[in-house]
């Protein structure tokens, strides 16, 4: 842990100062924080400060990020579909950072971290889940990056820490969307800007996509149990779909109704890649505890009550929303 995290970090309880306490010099690798106020400690282990429960709903994004650490991010891959993604649906210049501290909120294994630290910006990277360690050993010796273990309801920051916030794909698994929304803006600093995506719910039937037939099953399933199942089924199920859902006409309909994440149209991946992507993309949409889609009115006007102005959407995949913390 870099020290420069401390300038922005609080008690995400009481939200007072916190004390360090650790024996280490420079960079922190172990130690603990205890509030001023409160009282309360949080450990500091492997470099992350730790302001969260270790078994908590989304112990499936960490088995999931932990077993596939590499597979999305450009600098493994080779492609630059994470890079097109971040500042596709951010629409920041990625050479207008410098100084700038930005949060990933709900950052995985990295997968936009790795973009946005490459940038003069500060980044910040979140998740609940032990991902985060993923993300270490992903991006590690890069000294603009700053990792935290928390959750998105009680983060540890003080508020206005932020100049940009992006939450790319994460809101519809958490217990509470409207309520993840409406935390993230606090953090704005005035003239700050958000950037979110979501799975939007567009018509009633959206709720009909094949996947909702399944995750009352599967996200019971243990892990691991779920994951061999997927590869067990997905020699004969990848074949299948790359042919049914590249026929014309019909593809997108076997789309809607096989829930198997088969990218056909991504032509930037491998053969190989696409399959290891289909493994990767059909657990993690048959595994979360939630999986709720958001309409865009009902996120606008969450936004709009807490003081975001300026909304616009992007013209990507799912429901993307920009917008700027008023000055």
């Amino acid at each position: 842990m870099n020290q420069k995290l401390l300038n922005i970090l609080c008690c995400p309880k009481c939200q007072s100062d916190l004390e360090l306490k650790t024996d280490d010099v420079g960079e922190i690798n172990e130690g603990l924080f205890k509030c001023l106020k409160c009282g309360k400690e949080y450990p500091i282990t492997n470099g992350i400060p730790r302001f969260v429960e270790l078994d908590n709903y989304a112990s499936s994004f960490g088995y999931q990020w932990n077993i596939f650490r590499k597979e999305q991010l450009d600098t493994y891959n080779g492609t630059n579909l994470s890079a097109d993604r971040l500042w596709g649906e951010t629409k920041w210049d990625p050479n207008a950072l410098s100084g700038e501290w930005i949060l990933d909120a709900g950052c995985g294994a990295g997968r936009f971290l790795d973009i946005a630290s490459q940038t003069a910006a500060e980044v910040v990277g979140i998740d609940i889940s032990n991902a985060i360690d993923a993300s270490k050993e992903n991006l590690k010796g890069r000294p603009n990056l700053h990792l935290i273990q928390s959750s998105i309801y009680e983060l540890p920051f003080k508020p206005g820490a932020f100049d940009k916030i992006y939450c790319i794909g994460v809101i519809q698994h958490t217990p509470d969307p409207e309520k993840t929304v409406r935390v993230l803006p606090r953090f704005l600093k005035k003239g700050g800007e958000i950037a979110v995506t979501i799975y939007e719910k567009r018509k009633w039937f959206t709720m009909l996509y094949s996947k909702y037939w399944f995750r009352p099953i599967t996200k019971r399933m243990s892990k691991e149990g779920l994951l061999k199942v997927i590869e067990g089924v997905m020699p004969v199920a990848f074949p299948v779909t790359s042919f049914l859902f590249r026929l014309p006409g019909l593809g997108k309909f076997f789309a809607f109704v096989i829930p198997v994440a088969n990218y056909v149209d991504e032509k930037d991946l491998s053969d190989k890649q696409r399959y290891q992507w289909a493994v990767l993309d059909t657990f993690d949409m048959l595994s979360p505890q939630y999986d709720q889609p958001q309409t865009e009115a009902d996120v606008v006007k969450y936004l709009k009550e807490e003081g975001i102005s300026d909304i616009s959407r992007a013209t990507n995949f799912g429901l993307n929303l920009i917008g700027k913390r008023k000055a």
